[in-house]
């Protein structure tokens, strides 16, 4: 995920958690990134008008076109590290995962939302421990149904749910991303 990214995830949750104003330094240090990498991921919300820029902070004004935005420049395919067809069905896949990954796309809908709009065959998950889950799932020609991304948050975020299902070529992600758009649309407001 790019350093951007990390700020636009960060100021959605912060709006989900009722808060609407940010500071370009406090993002910076909550982040761990630079001041200049944070005021180029806000430049081009100010331009739409998804921000209002204060004397010294700056306030949502757009939740929604922060969303629609960040997914539509995620690139979920370059943060993929390893890929590999694991036998077994996704829920028998997820069970054999470490505790420490992150759980994405599908899987990660069906765990913080306790439902599932259309059931699923690829497992996504965020995890820096590629040699672990080469052990448990080994390299395959076959076509990919485990897909590792580098891992960068500890938690899944609704928004950051919204981008990754956003961002998946899957027929049935549609389904899924159908449901979380009422959802999360009614919470960013």
């Amino acid at each position: 995920m790019k350093k951007l990214e990390l700020v636009y995830r960060e100021i959605l949750s912060g709006v989900i958690g009722k808060r609407r104003s940010f500071t370009q330094a406090g993002l910076s240090r909550s982040l761990g990134i630079s001041l200049s990498t944070v005021n180029h991921a806000i430049s081009p919300l100010k331009k739409m008008g998804a921000v209002r820029i204060k004397k010294r902070s700056f306030e949502v004004v757009d939740a929604k076109k922060i969303l629609l935005y960040w997914a539509s420049i995620r690139d979920i395919e370059k943060d993929i590290v390893y890929r590999t067809r694991a036998e077994g069905s996704a829920a028998e896949i997820e069970k054999n995962m470490p505790s420490d990954v992150v759980f994405g796309a599908f899987s990660s809908y069906k765990f913080m939302l306790k439902k599932m709009p259309a059931d699923y065959s690829e497992v996504y998950v965020y995890s820096n421990n590629i040699a672990e889950l080469k052990k448990r799932f080994p390299e395959s020609k076959n076509t990919p149904n485990l897909f590792v991304l580098k891992k960068e948050v500890e938690e899944m975020s609704l928004p950051h749910l919204f981008v990754d299902l956003w961002n998946m070529k899957e027929w049935y992600a549609k389904d899924f991303l159908r449901e979380l758009e009422g959802k999360i649309y009614g919470i960013l407001e």
